[in-house]
């Protein structure tokens, strides 16, 4: 496990790695650290910044075909959850950053979100099509008690009728409980949970600052009684880490209302594979090379994989035994389920905010 004094509090990411599109590197050197601990002085005060930035617009088309949607919107960029695998994280070296703390403390804040999905939706040559709110960082992240920017974003939803879905690990979504049920009326909402694990312990190296999971199953057993349809991501699986869970907490989901589960075995991308591996030297020393290894078996011996079919579900026998008990937990837990097509027929009489009589 993690020593606590050898690590930055309530942070995935140990350090800031260096963003390939800069020609300079920022560098935290050993003499100033050793002068700030004689001085009583903190190197680093381990604060989140929360930075507004005005994009053009919000709703982005995904182009990847093995990614299971064909819009998203993200009304956040860098996450405090803080989730150390997450594959946002390269992301944020487009907007200057670093993909290790940064990601985790500079917040980038879009507050005029709602309006420009409004203005989205207006659209004459806009075709409903489900949008999904987090494609690349969670919409319920700490960030939202403060904005309630994703709030906004579901209330301009219901006004115009039109399809969404959710991503989250975060409780904060049963705020807004009275909006998804009035879209959940006419089939215009689905939520996705992510669920890693049903220890707490791995939760809280893994996801830091996200919703427990008790936290995290209650939300899908509220969600599912209310009527809101629930798929739970068990994403990613991590070879020794959390593989080993996957008939558990399919099991559990399951007994909470869940209606599919899907799943992605974890990949470590561009800077993500020297925050990962910096990462589990210091959290699981004992078996951090068993963990690496096994991720690369499971990516043709690397830890960065971009085949499209390949990337999500990855290669050989590691990755088939993960695969087939994924296979096996949907024909024990979930043979007579099924989630539903989110209602695209009504939106169009609502482009102007109300019913066309004519």
């Amino acid at each position: 496990m993690i020593h606590p004094k050898s690590t930055i509090k309530g942070r995935g990411a140990q350090q800031n790695t260096h963003n390939r599109f800069f020609e300079l590197s920022y560098e935290m050197r050993d003499d100033f650290l050793e002068f700030c601990h004689k001085e009583g002085e903190l190197s680093d005060n381990n604060k989140t910044q929360y930075l507004n930035v005005f994009p053009k617009t919000i709703v982005n088309k995904v182009t990847s075909p093995d990614v299971g949607m064909a819009y998203s919107m993200n009304m956040y960029q860098g996450c405090e959850h803080g989730c150390i695998y997450c594959y946002a994280r390269n992301s944020h070296e487009f907007w200057g950053y670093s993909a290790g703390l940064d990601f985790e403390r500079k917040i980038l804040v879009k507050k005029d979100a709602p309006n420009l999905l409004e203005a989205h939706l207006k659209k004459k040559s806009w075709k409903a099509q489900t949008i999904v709110m987090s494609g690349n960082t969670d919409c319920y992240q700490p960030a939202e008690h403060q904005f309630e920017i994703t709030r906004q974003c579901l209330a301009v939803f219901l006004k115009y009728k039109h399809p969404v879905s959710i991503i989250t690990k975060n409780a904060l979504i049963l705020r807004d409980l009275d909006l998804l049920k009035a879209l959940a009326e006419d089939k215009l909402i689905s939520v996705n949970v992510s669920i890693t694990s049903l220890s707490e312990d791995t939760r809280r190296i893994l996801e830091p600052r996200t919703a427990t999971i008790k936290r995290r199953l209650q939300v899908v057993k509220e969600l599912s009684e209310q009527g809101i349809p629930v798929n739970v991501m068990l994403a990613p699986i991590i070879p020794s880490i959390n593989s080993h869970e996957i008939l558990p907490m399919a099991k559990a989901v399951s007994e909470a209302g869940a209606l599919s589960i899907g799943h992605t075995i974890v990949r470590l991308n561009g800077a993500i594979g020297e925050i990962f591996s910096d990462w589990i030297k210091k959290a699981m020393p004992d078996k951090a090379d068993k963990v690496l290894r096994q991720i690369e078996d499971c990516h043709g011996g690397t830890l960065n994989e971009s085949r499209y079919g390949v990337r999500m579900r990855g290669e050989g026998q590691i990755a088939q035994q993960i695969n087939d008990l994924v296979k096996l937990a949907r024909l024990k837990y979930f043979n007579n389920k099924v989630m539903p097509v989110l209602n695209t027929k009504l939106h169009e009489p609502f482009k102007n905010g109300q019913m066309k009589l004519f």
